[in-house]
C-alpha cells in the first residue's frame, strides 16, 4: 500500500492539480471533488488544507500577483541603468508574458465574482504589491506616480494579454513565436510614444 502524501506534499499536488483543470478544463471544472481526483487523492483531503473551492483560487490568485510582481519589479528596477523606454519594454513583456505562460491562473486573477480577495488578506496583500510594482514603474518613467498615467500603462498591457488569450489576436496569431514578436513589436509603439523612440545603433 503507497504511502500517504506528506502534508506539505499534499498541499502543493492539491494547488498543482487545481493549476492544471484551469490550464486545461477551465474555471468550470474545478470542484474540490474533481480537484481531489486530479491530484490521486480521497475527496476529503483538500479539505485538510483549504475549507472551500474558493480558499484554492485565493491561494493560485495570491501565487499569480506575487508571481507577476517579481517580474514587473525586477523590469521596473533596471530601469535606471536601461533607460524608460526599455524598461516600459520590459515591464510590459514581462506582464503579457506571464498571462501566456498562466493562462488558467491569469484569467481568474483579476474577477472579484470568482475569488472575493477582501476575504483572503495575504492575496489582497499580494494584489497590492503587484500594483504597488506599477505605480513604481510610473515614478520612474515620469518622475511622480499618476493615477491616470498607472490605469493606461495597465490597460495596454492586460487588454493585449485578454485579446491574444481570448479575443481575435489569439485566433490570428496561433503561435507562440507569432505572440511573443507581436507582443514586442505591439510594447515596443507603445513605450515609443510614451518615452520616445529608441536610439539608431551603431552604422
Amino acid at each position: 500500500m503507497a504511502a500517504a502524501p506528506a502534508t506539505g506534499d499534499l498541499r502543493q499536488r492539491i494547488l498543482a492539480a487545481s493549476v492544471a483543470l484551469l490550464e486545461t478544463d477551465g474555471l468550470a471544472a474545478l470542484s474540490m471533488r474533481e480537484v481531489a481526483r486530479r491530484a490521486g487523492v480521497t475527496h476529503q483531503a483538500p479539505y485538510h488544507h483549504f475549507a472551500d473551492r474558493e480558499s484554492i483560487l485565493a491561494e493560485l490568485v495570491g501565487d499569480g500577483f506575487e508571481a507577476l510582481a517579481r517580474r514587473m519589479e525586477r523590469a521596473s528596477g533596471r530601469a535606471a541603468k536601461l533607460g524608460p523606454r526599455t524598461a516600459l519594454l520590459e515591464a510590459g513583456e514581462a506582464y503579457v508574458g506571464f498571462a501566456l505562460e498562466h493562462p488558467g491562473v491569469f484569467r481568474i486573477m483579476f474577477r472579484p465574482e470568482v475569488c472575493d480577495l477582501g476575504r483572503f488578506p495575504a492575496a489582497q496583500a499580494a494584489g497590492e504589491r503587484a500594483f504597488e510594482s506599477l505605480g513604481r514603474l510610473v515614478r520612474t518613467v515620469h518622475g511622480a506616480f499618476d493615477d491616470a498615467l498607472a490605469s493606461m500603462y495597465w490597460a495596454q498591457v492586460h487588454g493585449l494579454a485578454c485579446l491574444i488569450l481570448d479575443g481575435g489576436l489569439g485566433h490570428r496569431l496561433p503561435g507562440a513565436r507569432e505572440r511573443r514578436a507581436h507582443v514586442r513589436a505591439t510594447l515596443g509603439r507603445f513605450a515609443d510614444y510614451v518615452a520616445g523612440p529608441a536610439a539608431p545603433g551603431p552604422r
